[in-house]
């Protein structure tokens, strides 16, 4: 790898991490207890199977998979925020986890462990009108429409907390 004196910080870092693989773990982790509240974040949830996430808007008895926990690339949220110049954090995007170093889309249909909670990935988490909107950002639906990330059913109760390591099971 050769520097110049022309190429930027972030340039480099790019350079770096392709030499390195990255641990894929729990970046960031926020829930929200009502619909179109803010999404707070916070170090830990508490998780329990087919029900969702204790606290969260979503969390509910006998809940829908689509509707049990949300994940999303911190790679994705820094390409946008690079992309446009802005700043917009993670918890931002509406996500119940911000992961890094784990490409998400192509592990639909497949199982992952969190910490000690098991997961089945059901499908792409498509960004809304709601997300676009709260951002003020009229591009978010283009720009993350393979990008929002993933809808998990949760398959085993327990805590997931910020540095857990994700692995694919199958």
């Amino acid at each position: 790898m050769l520097l110049s004196k022309d190429m930027t910080i972030t340039t480099l870092v790019q350079k770096f991490q392709n030499f390195i693989k990255p641990m894929s773990e729990v970046y960031k982790i926020g829930i929200s207890n009502k619909n179109n509240q803010k999404i707070k974040e916070v170090n830990s949830i508490d998780v329990l199977a087919n029900q969702g996430v204790l606290g969260d808007r979503h969390f509910k008895e006998f809940n829908d998979p689509y509707n049990q926990l949300s994940l999303i690339e911190s790679e994705n949220v820094d390409y946008y925020n690079s992309k446009y110049g802005l700043n917009i954090p993670y918890i931002d995007f509406r996500r119940n986890i911000i992961t890094k170093g784990i490409q998400l889309n192509d592990l639909v249909g497949k199982k992952l462990k969190i910490g000690k909670v098991e997961l089945e990935v059901i499908d792409l988490c498509r960004p809304c009108r709601h997300l676009s909107e709260v951002l003020k950002q009229d591009n978010i639906i283009k720009e993350f429409l393979r990008r929002g990330g993933l809808r998990c059913q949760i398959l085993s109760s327990s805590s997931i907390e910020v540095g857990d390591k994700i692995k694919v099971l199958d």
